[in-house]
């Protein structure tokens, strides 16, 4: 397993938050004993309500149906249809350490609909972030495709990242869309709301 490692930095950027709150003298003091808490509560303010079901960014002004989340349920393309459900999968695959998929199948779903003469600026960007073997949020696509795209972004077209996504695509649907059906995440937001709709 991954060692973490916090700098004092980090550790000080958590004060104020109400449900994160590190005492520094303490942190130095029983650097030991403390640091399990530490870690257990900075991961719950990084990665907040895993364990209790996801609340999406944007979900304060949007009402979520037991139905909705149901139909989630039945294919990565309801769920990806669904704003709501982009969030939730977003999330869910930040707590797995892979949500360059959805951002890289995000930023290509909006490449799509961008004039064709903003296509360059964004292929470029799409392709320095996601693709080249150094991107930051490199996208898992083998050698020839990772050429094949670099060639088409070259000299952008609409589906000039339409084989990298769907590769993508294919890629969530079979490895993180069945753990995310399997998740806590899922199964206590899908649970709450049916509690709330039978009451």
């Amino acid at each position: 397993m991954p060692g973490f490692f916090f700098s004092h930095n980090n550790m000080t950027e958590l004060n104020g938050k109400e449900d994160c709150k590190l005492a520094e003298g303490k942190v130095h003091k029983k650097k030991q004993k403390v640091f399990g808490a530490d870690l257990k509560s900075y991961l719950k303010c990084m990665v907040p309500h895993i364990e209790s079901g996801i609340k999406t960014s944007n979900s304060k002004n949007v009402m979520l149906s037991a139905e909705e989340v149901i139909q989630w349920s039945q294919s990565l393309e309801k769920l990806l249809a669904s704003q709501s459900g982009q969030g939730v999968f977003r999330e869910f695959l930040k707590s797995e350490f892979s949500e360059e998929n959805i951002e890289f199948w995000l930023a290509c779903e909006d490449y799509k609909k961008t004039k064709s003469d903003h296509l360059h600026g964004k292929a470029e960007r799409i392709y320095e972030e996601f693709v080249q073997s150094d991107a930051i949020k490199q996208i898992n696509i083998d050698y020839q495709m990772r050429e094949a795209t670099a060639k088409k972004a070259q000299d952008p077209t609409h589906s000039s990242f339409d084989e990298a996504q769907k590769t993508v695509y294919v890629l969530m649907e079979r490895d993180s869309y069945p753990r995310f059906l399997k998740s806590k995440s899922y199964l206590n937001l899908l649970n709450q709301l049916q509690t709330n709709t039978s009451k």
